[in-house]
């Protein structure tokens, strides 16, 4: 499994770009999240417009999905006929279609190849491209479902945006990488993890390696040295604070 930070800022960030996760397991692409800023950085990774198998959508705020009309236009301009699927909770569909309709009418009739959307719920396991995909519940202003994808010889949890559900603890354990969002560092926020809370859930956890992202971009630029010695200081955690086309191999 490898893994690709396609950007690891938050909404506003004007250096950072949008978080988004780029994750090739064996053969297969998977696109985390498709924020404003990802489209473009995403077309400097893929080489021809079938290599990518299917995007994830945590949830349906700006920074996590309006670059999807504009992606979906440069596979079909591209020439694409493969199947794509999209993955995310139930009401993604039809925020996708929205979305596409808006940014270019009349694209959606154009679709040359197939377009699958498969909602995931919590509890249950679904299997595609050789991994096992499980969700739960975090604690954000809309419904976000942080993922788990387990491959052949690793497997990342990408939280989305939030503070951890109450399920998220048992679905990380022993996770070689998890990726969260910690917006601040220790003072709460509404609806958003901090980095001192995703230190003690990854070591509670038993994971691998924590990746700290969407960083609120003031909090970023005045505590970011702070949070980066905090993470690497971990006595069990390999704990980072990566860059934008920051790339991991796992395990």
């Amino acid at each position: 499994m490898q893994v690709v930070f396609l950007g690891v800022g938050e909404a506003c960030d004007q250096d950072m770009g949008n978080t988004s996760l780029l994750v090739q397991v064996d053969n297969s692409r998977i696109l985390l999240d498709c924020g404003f800023s990802v489209a473009h950085t995403l077309f400097s990774h893929i080489h021809s417009p079938n290599d990518l198998d299917a995007i994830w959508i945590s949830h349906s705020h700006g920074d996590h999905f309006f670059s999807l009309p504009l992606i979906l236009l440069r596979l079909w301009e591209s020439g694409r006929d493969k199947a794509l699927t999209i993955f995310g909770s139930s009401e993604i569909e039809e925020a996708a279609v929205q979305s596409i309709q808006l940014a270019y009418p009349g694209f959606w009739d154009k679709f040359t190849y197939p377009l699958r959307f498969q909602p995931l719920k919590p509890g249950k396991t679904f299997q595609f491209l050789g991994c096992s995909w499980q969700t739960a519940w975090t604690e954000h202003s809309r419904p976000n479902l942080g993922l788990r994808l387990d491959g052949p010889q690793a497997n990342l949890y990408y939280s989305g945006d939030g503070r951890p559900g109450q399920d998220v603890l048992g679905l990380i354990q022993g996770c070689t990488l998890v990726v969260h969002e910690g917006f601040k560092m220790g003072q709460a926020v509404h609806g958003h993890g901090t980095v001192v809370e995703v230190m003690d859930l990854a070591r509670r956890a038993g994971v691998e390696r924590l990746a700290v992202v969407h960083m609120q971009r003031d909090e970023r630029r005045l505590k970011g040295n702070q949070a980066r010695a905090l993470l690497e200081g971990m006595p069990d955690v390999h704990g980072f604070l990566p860059q934008p086309g920051e790339r991991v191999f796992l395990p």
